[in-house]
C-alpha cells in the first residue's frame, strides 16, 4: 500500500494537494489580507516537532500588541519552520501571514521575521561562502524534507512566488528608517520570481540614496542574486563597473566584487584580487558582519573573510593565530 502511495513520486504529486506550490498558488488574497489561517490546509504539512496546524496561533501571538508575547511566537516560528537552517513546506504557507505582519505589526520584530521569509525561500546555505553557493537558491531536486516526503525545491518555489505575489508590502520597506529592515527586505526581494526588472529597478534607486555600509552591501547582492537567477547577462559589467571605480564607497566595491565572482566563472583580474587580498579590506569585516548573505557563511567570526578565502584562497592574507575561525578562512 505504502508502495503504491509513492511509487510515482515525486512526479505523481505534482500539481496535488500534497503539492505546496498549489496550495500557495489557490491561496486567494481575501485570505491572506484577512488572516483567514481557517482557510488554509495547515494539517496537511508537519513541521520539525509536529503538525502545521498549529502555525495559525503562533502567527496570530506573532501579529499581538504585547511585544513578549509577540516575541517568544517569533522565536518558535523560527524553530518549526527553520530548524537548523533546513526549510519545510509549511513555511511556505506562512509567508504570506508574516510579511503582512512584518509589514504592518511590530516595527521591532519586522527585520527578524523578513529575515525568517528570505530562509524559507532559498537552500540551506549555511558555511558556503563560494562563488556558487553565497547567492545559490535553488536546492537540489531530489533533496526532500522528511516529515511530508516534499522535494525542499517545491517549498522554495512556493515561498518565492508567495513573496512576489506581496511585492507591493516589501518594495515600501527599501524606506524603512531601520537600516537592519533595509537590508532585511533586500534579502527578501532577491528571492522575487517573475520580471525582475521591477525589484531590481527599485534596488537599484535605493542603492543610490542609502548611507549605510551593510545596507548598501545588501542591495548590491541583491541585485546580483537577482540577475544570477534570471540569467540577466548584463549584470556582470555593472558590478565590474562598481569595483573597479575608486569613487565608489569601499563597501560598495567589496559587495560588487563578491558580486562579480559570483556571476562569472572567470579567474578573478588582478585588479580585483588587489582589491579584495588588501589589508585595509579587514577594517570591513566586522563592519558588514549583519550583511544577511555573510552572516550565515560564519557564525563565530567574519564572514566576509571566510568568502574571501573560498573565492579567492591564493590571495587573501591568513587569519591571526587567535582568531576563532582562522581554519574556515583558509577555504
Amino acid at each position: 500500500m505504502d508502495d503504491d502511495l509513492w511509487a510515482d513520486w515525486p512526479e505523481g504529486q505534482v500539481g496535488t494537494d500534497s503539492d505546496v506550490r498549489t496550495v500557495v498558488a489557490a491561496m486567494a488574497r481575501e485570505v491572506k489580507d484577512g488572516f483567514r489561517y481557517e482557510a488554509v490546509p495547515w494539517q496537511r504539512f508537519p513541521h520539525f516537532y509536529g503538525p502545521g496546524e498549529e502555525i495559525p496561533g503562533l502567527l496570530a501571538a506573532l501579529g499581538s500588541e504585547e511585544a513578549d508575547a509577540a516575541d517568544k511566537a517569533l522565536g518558535q516560528l523560527w524553530d518549526r519552520l527553520h530548524h537548523q537552517g533546513g526549510t519545510i513546506a509549511v513555511g511556505a504557507l506562512a509567508v504570506p501571514f508574516l510579511l503582512r505582519t512584518a509589514a504592518a505589526g511590530q516595527p521591532g520584530l519586522r527585520a527578524r521575521i523578513l529575515r525568517l521569509v528570505a530562509e524559507i525561500g532559498r537552500c540551506q546555505h549555511m558555511g558556503d561562502g563560494s562563488r556558487e553557493g553565497l547567492l545559490r537558491v535553488a536546492e537540489e531536486p531530489l533533496t526532500i524534507e522528511g516529515s511530508t516526503m516534499c522535494p525542499v525545491d517545491w517549498t522554495i518555489q512556493a515561498a518565492r512566488r508567495a513573496v512576489t505575489e506581496d511585492l507591493h508590502l516589501l518594495l515600501p520597506l527599501l524606506s524603512d528608517p531601520d537600516p537592519e529592515v533595509r537590508a532585511m527586505t533586500a534579502y527578501v526581494l532577491a528571492a522575487a520570481t517573475g520580471e525582475p526588472s521591477d525589484v531590481t529597478s527599485a534596488l537599484r534607486l535605493r542603492l543610490g540614496r542609502e548611507e549605510d555600509a551593510v545596507v548598501r552591501v545588501s542591495l548590491v547582492l541583491a541585485i546580483a542574486q537577482l540577475a544570477r537567477e534570471h540569467g540577466d547577462d548584463r549584470a556582470p559589467g555593472w558590478a565590474r563597473e562598481l569595483w573597479s571605480d575608486p569613487g565608489q564607497p569601499t563597501e560598495v566595491r567589496i559587495g560588487a566584487g563578491l558580486a562579480w565572482l559570483c556571476l562569472v566563472a572567470d579567474p578573478a583580474p588582478d585588479e580585483l584580487r588587489a582589491l579584495l587580498a588588501d589589508p585595509g579590506i579587514r577594517q570591513y569585516d566586522d563592519l558588514l558582519q549583519p550583511v544577511p548573505w555573510l552572516a550565515w557563511v560564519d557564525f563565530t567570526g567574519p564572514g566576509l573573510r571566510r568568502c574571501l578565502g573560498e573565492m579567492l584562497p591564493a590571495d587573501v592574507p591568513a587569519a591571526p593565530a587567535d582568531d576563532p575561525w582562522s581554519d574556515g578562512a583558509s577555504g
